[in-house]
């Protein structure tokens, strides 16, 4: 794999996409396990007030947090972790791995930062493995704006709405995006189920709670607390 260009794309775009990256057996495999754990209808485990205001719906899963290493194969993979080598320079920690879950008629994810972009020194690295197509059938599509990780905090607005200059992309079956965790993005409304893996990764010694704290475009988000930190107009 040629590496030369990956830092350059990174820094100046705030994500970099990988298509085929992974094996469509491996990542069959791992969407069944994945399904397997949340079964035929999950709750959701954020409060109501947290989704109406956030216009979020999304099932997180911490596997590893319940002893649970059952993604090594992506976790451990050479290839995908001397790209973070790239990206990061320095020393780098995973932070954790997370499972995401959206059902079928959920409104997706709306505009975020994963991080406060006040100190630009502090942020986290997604690195997304989608283990099945995202479609226009499946809805889901995750929308990036691009170069945003520059542009210091999300406006305030309504949460779920088109921006001008937004990037739409279906993510197929294998594909990893990284991700900087200033960077603002979104999920669109959700039609079939869909399932999408992050493998968050930080830059050594930032702080482990650096996610703890999600800029949206009506709040500041406090997911430890379950607590709106700040109304935002």
């Amino acid at each position: 794999m040629d590496y030369s260009w990956i830092v350059e794309e990174f820094w100046e775009n705030g994500f970099v996409v990988f298509e085929n990256f992974f094996n469509p057996k491996l990542m069959d495999e791992y969407n069944t396990k994945i399904l397997d754990h949340y079964g035929i209808s999950p709750d959701w485990e954020h409060t109501d007030e947290f989704i109406s205001k956030s216009g979020v719906e999304v099932i997180p899963w911490f596997p590893y947090r319940e002893g649970k290493p059952y993604f090594d194969t992506i976790d451990k993979d050479k290839h995908f972790n001397a790209i973070t080598d790239l990206i990061l320079k320095d020393e780098w920690e995973n932070l954790y791995c997370m499972m995401m879950f959206s059902k079928a008629g959920s409104v997706g994810q709306a505009w975020h930062q994963d991080c406060s972009p006040v100190d630009k020194k502090l942020y986290n690295l997604n690195r997304l493995v989608y283990t099945h197509d995202i479609t226009e059938e499946t809805g889901g599509e995750i929308v990036i704006f691009p170069k945003t990780h520059k542009a210091g905090m999300l406006p305030s607005g309504t949460p779920n709405e088109d921006l001008e200059g937004q990037l739409v992309l279906r993510p197929k079956k294998g594909t990893v995006i990284f991700l900087h965790g200033h960077c603002w993005h979104r999920v669109m409304p959700v039609k079939k189920d869909r399932i999408s893996s992050n493998f968050r990764a930080v830059p050594k010694g930032t702080p482990e709670d650096i996610t703890d704290v999600c800029v949206y475009r009506n709040m500041l988000y406090k997911f430890s607390t379950s607590e709106v930190l700040k109304e935002r107009i």
